[in-house]
C-alpha cells in the first residue's frame, strides 16, 4: 500500500483521504519512506521535517475521524523550495551565510498551503538564492536527475522537480525568475507553471513590486498542478501586485475539458534564436501537431524570435539581484560565483542601460501582445538542450553556438519572464536516450487554466512513464 500511495496523483490522494480509504498518516509515512530510500541518490530534499510532518498528519487524521469539513489538500504532502520561508523548519536559501537559519514565520504561500490542508514534508534543494540553472550549492551539493543520476535536474527548482519525478512528493512549491519552474520540469519530466505576476502573493519579499520573479506550482500532472494553484491564489493585502484569480477553480476547468476545439495555437521552434537540439525540436513539433490532429485545436507553425530581448533581461536581472541582496553587498565575496557575478553585473549598470532595458522590455511585451491577438497560446521547446552532466555549471555550446553567460541557454524561458507572462512546461515525450523533453506553453496574463488544459492534452497523448528505479 505504501508503495502505491507514492505513485498516486495528488487529486487521488485527496480523494482517498476524504473517503477514509487512506489516512493522512499512511500517506505521509509512505512518502517519508520513499525519501529515506531514494533521496540519498538524488539529493532532492535538503531538509526533511519528518517529525513535524507526522504531527500534522495525526492532526489531519483526527479531523477525518471527526468527519470535519476537509480542505482541498487535506492530508496531501507538499515539498517546499528552500528559498521559501517555513516556520521552525530550516531555510538556507542554498547559501553558507544561512546554513543554520530557521525562520519564525511562514511565507504567505506556505501559510495558504497549510490552510488548504497540505502537509509540509520538508525543503527541496536550490542553487544559492536561486541563481543557477543547475541545482547545486556549497551547503548541500548537487541535486541529480532521477532519469539519470549522472545528469542535472536543472534549476533553480531542481530539488522540487526531482522529488516529484522520483515519487518522493506528489506536489511541490517553487519559484520562477528566468525559468526556474519550467526548465527543471522539462529535465525531470513533470509539469511546472510560471504564474501571472500577482496571482500568487509574494510575502515577505525584498522587492515586492518585481514582476519577473513569481511563485508557482509543480506537480506530475496538469490537473495536480491546477489543484495546487487553486490553493496558492487569492487576493492579499501583503503583496502590492496581488490580484484575485478571475476563475472559480483552475482544477475544475482542467478536469472538465474534453477537447481543445476552437483554441488557436501557434508553434515556434526557437524563440531565443540560439538553436535547438534537432531531436528535442522534433519531439515538441510532433506534440504540437498532435494537439491539432487528435484534440481539435487550430495550429499554425510560425517563426517568432525574441532574441533581441536577451540584453534587456540580463540588465534587469542584474538590477534585481542588487536590490534583492542590497543588505549583503559587503559580503559579496562570500557568495558563489553565479550570484556574485549577477550582483557585480548589476552594480556596473548605468541608469541609461537600465532605461534602455525597460524600453526594450516594453517592445517585447507589445510583440507578445500582438501575438496573442492572433493566437490563444504559443508552443515552443522549453529548453534547447537535454539534461547535461551534473558537474557542469551550464551547457557552454548549443547547436554550435557558444553561450556567453551561464543562463544564455535558457533564453526560451527568460524571454517569457521578461514580459511577466504565465507559461508551463509539460512532458512531450522521451529522447532516444530515455530522457524527458518539455514543451513550453505560453499564454496571456491570467490564462493559467487554458495553459494547463493544453498541458493536460499534451501529457495524455505523450505519457513518459517512470524514471528508472522508481517503478
Amino acid at each position: 500500500m505504501a508503495h502505491k500511495l507514492t505513485h498516486l496523483s495528488a487529486v487521488e490522494l485527496a480523494r482517498l483521504v476524504r473517503t477514509k480509504e487512506a489516512s493522512p498518516v499512511e500517506v505521509v509515512e509512505a512518502h517519508l519512506a520513499a525519501i529515506q530510500k531514494i533521496n540519498p541518490a538524488v539529493n532532492a530534499f535538503c531538509t526533511v521535517a519528518a517529525e513535524k510532518a507526522l504531527v500534522w498528519a495525526r492532526e489531519a487524521e483526527r479531523a477525518v475521524k471527526k468527519s470535519a469539513k476537509l480542505k482541498p489538500l487535506h492530508g496531501v504532502p507538499v515539498a517546499i523550495k528552500d528559498l521559501t520561508l517555513t516556520a521552525d523548519i530550516r531555510t538556507t536559501f542554498g547559501s553558507t551565510l544561512f546554513r543554520d537559519h530557521v525562520p519564525t514565520e511562514d511565507a504567505e504561500v506556505v501559510r495558504r498551503l497549510k490552510a488548504a490542508g497540505a502537509i509540509v514534508l520538508g525543503k527541496t534543494n536550490t542553487p544559492e538564492f536561486g541563481a543557477g540553472a543547475n541545482t547545486v550549492n556549497k551547503v548541500f551539493g548537487a541535486t541529480r536527475n532521477p532519469w539519470n543520476t549522472a545528469l542535472s535536474a536543472s534549476g533553480s527548482t531542481g530539488g522540487g522537480a526531482a522529488a516529484l519525478a522520483a515519487r518522493m512528493a506528489p506536489l511541490a512549491e517553487g519559484s520562477d525568475f528566468a525559468g526556474s519552474l519550467r526548465t527543471p520540469a522539462a529535465f525531470c519530466g513533470v509539469v511546472g507553471l510560471r504564474t501571472t505576476a500577482g496571482l500568487v502573493p509574494k510575502h515577505p519579499a525584498a522587492m515586492p513590486w518585481h514582476d519577473q520573479s513569481v511563485a508557482g506550482p509543480m506537480a506530475r500532472s496538469a490537473e495536480d498542478c491546477a489543484l495546487l494553484l487553486d490553493a496558492m491564489t487569492g487576493l492579499s493585502g501583503k503583496s502590492p501586485l496581488s490580484a484575485p484569480a478571475p476563475w472559480r477553480s483552475a482544477r475544475e476547468a482542467v478536469a472538465k475539458a474534453r477537447s481543445l476545439r476552437g483554441l488557436r495555437l501557434a508553434y515556434a521552434p526557437d524563440i531565443a534564436g540560439i538553436g535547438v537540439d534537432e531531436e528535442i525540436e522534433r519531439i515538441c513539433r510532433t506534440a504540437a501537431r498532435d494537439l491539432r490532429d487528435a484534440d481539435g485545436a487550430e495550429l499554425e507553425e510560425i517563426e517568432f524570435s525574441l532574441s533581441d530581448g536577451r540584453d534587456a533581461f540580463l540588465a534587469l536581472r542584474g538590477e534585481a539581484m542588487v536590490g534583492n541582496h542590497f543588505d549583503r553587498l559587503e559580503r559579496i565575496g562570500e557568495l558563489g560565483d553565479n550570484l556574485a557575478g549577477n550582483i557585480r553585473a548589476g552594480l556596473a549598470l548605468t541608469i541609461s542601460e537600465i532605461a534602455r532595458a525597460e524600453l526594450k522590455r516594453a517592445e517585447i511585451w507589445h510583440r507578445w501582445r500582438a501575438l496573442f491577438e492572433r493566437y490563444d497560446a504559443l508552443l515552443t521547446p522549453t529548453t534547447p538542450v537535454g539534461p547535461f552532466p551534473v558537474e557542469t555549471n551550464y551547457p557552454e555550446v548549443v547547436e554550435g553556438r557558444r553561450m556567453q553567460y551561464y543562463i544564455d541557454w535558457i533564453g526560451p524561458t527568460f524571454l517569457v519572464s521578461l514580459a511577466a507572462l504565465p507559461a508551463a512546461s509539460v512532458p512531450a515525450g522521451l529522447t532516444a536516450a530515455g530522457l524527458p523533453v518539455g514543451l513550453q506553453i505560453v499564454g496571456p496574463r491570467f490564462s493559467e487554466p487554458m495553459i494547463l488544459t493544453v498541458a493536460k492534452f499534451t501529457e495524455e497523448a505523450h505519457p513518459i512513464g517512470l524514471p528508472p528505479n522508481c517503478g
